[in-house]
């Protein structure tokens, strides 16, 4: 893809957000970097990316402006603080945040662009590491319809599926049902692994014959064989996970929505991370069931 005339700000170069900017360099576009360590942006301004400050500083020179933090907590700090993004946008620009976050903060950060006349699109993303690497990510968008077409030369970049589900906050809600599935989907993965495992199985010899029939599904195939090597690194943290699981019941609780498969997601992965494994990826989700079952599964560092 040519290279765009569109000046770009880039807010956010954790495990998900570096591979992003660096899709983005790679095609060429002029991008600005800021990240609250500075050190986990070198890698990008030494492959040409700008440097600012803050975000403020980095949305001032930039016509679209995509964020990727952790909490909703730092996407109002990132965006509508006092040295935010929004602060340092002219008119016309264009906030995207792609973090997982409050449908009700995207509202607000919608309703707030649009007094400084900046439209404002929530883009949450799904398909992990491997998916901001190769370029494969889902892409769940709310917001101006005209505005989510006009980037589509960013989209492609970016993902391999991208879909606006409605207005602002409607990308949020798409992701929050992407997140449920994950939630009870991990534990069939891992308590099939504990079976087979159980059972004498070989391990890969099974993922091999149930991949590719009615039980198969991305979790299974990308994470299941680094559940069997003990490669539990992360794809996606599983601290940002429980925020996930935190938000989806807190929106569940407003819709007057039972959901107890979350329920029980959600308390395995807080057992986890008591144990210590928050930084670890989400299919580590392995280790509290193995442990339930007295099953010492190997992992690495």
């Amino acid at each position: 893809m040519p290279a765009s005339n569109q000046r770009v700000a880039w807010i956010g170069a954790g495990v998900m957000g570096g591979s992003m900017c660096g899709r983005l360099l790679d095609a060429g576009f002029a991008v600005t970097v800021h990240n609250r360590t500075r050190a986990k942006a070198e890698p990008l301004v030494a492959r040409g990316a700008a440097w600012a400050d803050t975000p403020k500083a980095a949305a001032q020179s930039a016509d679209v402006i995509f964020s990727i933090v952790g909490y909703p907590h730092d996407v109002r700090e990132a965006i509508l603080g006092p040295e935010g993004a929004l602060a340092g946008c002219r008119a016309g620009a264009v906030l995207v945040d792609m973090t997982t976050s409050r449908p009700a903060l995207a509202e607000e950060i919608a309703a707030a662009a649009a007094q400084r006349g900046v439209v404002a699109l929530d883009a949450p993303v799904s398909g992990g590491d491997v998916g901001a690497k190769s370029g494969t990510l889902s892409i769940m968008i709310g917001g101006d319809e005209q505005t989510v077409t006009a980037l589509e030369p960013f989209w492609r970049v970016l993902g391999a599926k991208w879909i606006r589900h409605g207005g602002p906050g409607a990308g949020q809600h798409a992701k929050m049902v992407n997140q449920t599935l994950i939630s009870t989907g991990m534990i069939g993965v891992c308590e099939a692994l504990l079976y087979a495992y159980r059972a004498g199985l070989d391990l890969d010899k099974t993922l091999e014959s149930v991949a590719s029939g009615a039980a198969g599904s991305w979790s299974l195939s990308n994470l299941a064989p680094r559940i069997i090597r003990g490669d539990l690194a992360p794809g996606f943290f599983v601290e940002h996970f429980l925020k996930d699981m935190a938000i989806i019941l807190e929106e569940a609780r407003r819709m007057n929505l039972a959901l107890p498969g979350v329920a029980l997601a959600e308390q395995l992965y807080r057992a986890l991370a008591a144990q210590g494994h928050g930084r670890r990826g989400t299919h580590s989700l392995i280790l509290a069931l193995a442990s339930l079952n007295g099953i010492p599964w190997p992992s690495s560092p």
